[in-house]
């Protein structure tokens, strides 16, 4: 066999090894939680922000004018 065949196939079953390696690893655990997280309620900010953050385009519009 040529050099350069026998280098080829070496490699290739060296990268096919080194992938099955990574495949034998076991997934990680996931976190116990005894209750899950909680949530933030965005309902009754996110109006008074969205009311306020036009209130103050307007003023600096006629502010600019």
């Amino acid at each position: 066999m040529n050099r350069k065949k026998v280098r080829i196939i070496l490699l290739s079953f060296s990268f096919m090894l080194i992938s099955l390696v990574g495949y034998a690893e076991k997934p990680p655990t996931p976190p116990q939680y005894i209750t899950p997280p909680p949530g933030l309620p965005i309902d009754g900010g996110l109006s008074f922000l969205l009311i306020s953050g036009v209130a103050y385009g307007i003023f600096e519009l006629k502010r600019k004018k």
